[in-house]
């Protein structure tokens, strides 16, 4: 998960995902509710209960209703469109509760997975932030990508079905 949030640099081991690993996730969201600017969410698999990754809008900016979003997940997330799943899900929140405007990510280049899980929720490439990140020895291009609240309120999180 390091490598596609690009908090870390280089390849490594990935640390196991296990009891240990879970215990410390649900212990941290249960200290998020005091951070005022930001919403952090754990996303659960609904068939195993299992906690297998977050999601995060932050960077919050009241004046101009608008922040950013982040998700992580855990291999056993992956796979199985929970990923996209859980990105309508925060996005929908942000703007029909949290009366946001606009929302913004950015996805590193090497990531095309979680980039197609943007864009079937409907967020748009804005631009790329070129060698971003320097991985491994290269450099990595950073990829903008937006959605406003009137394209949220003419798909809901599925362009597709809108054009």
């Amino acid at each position: 998960m390091g490598r596609l949030t690009g908090s870390d640099h280089g390849p490594a081991d990935p640390e196991p995902w296990d009891e240990a690993a879970e215990e410390r996730m649900r212990a941290w969201y249960g200290s998020r509710h005091e951070q005022p600017d930001r919403l952090d969410l754990a996303v659960v698999d609904r068939v195993t209960g299992a906690c297998v990754g977050e999601t995060v809008l932050n960077q919050w900016d009241s004046g101009n209703h608008s922040c950013n979003f982040r998700i992580a997940l855990a291999e056993a997330g992956q796979d199985r469109g929970l990923g996209t799943e859980a990105v309508r899900l925060i996005v929908g929140y942000g703007f029909e509760r949290l009366g946001l405007h606009r929302i913004s990510l950015g996805v590193f280049a090497f990531n095309p997975r979680a980039r197609r899980a943007y864009e079937k929720a409907g967020f748009v490439v804005e631009g790329v932030r070129r060698d971003a990140l320097l991985y491994d020895g290269a450099w990595v291009d950073d990829i903008v990508m937006s959605i406003l609240a009137p394209e949220w309120e003419r798909h809901h999180g599925h362009p597709e079905a809108a054009e």
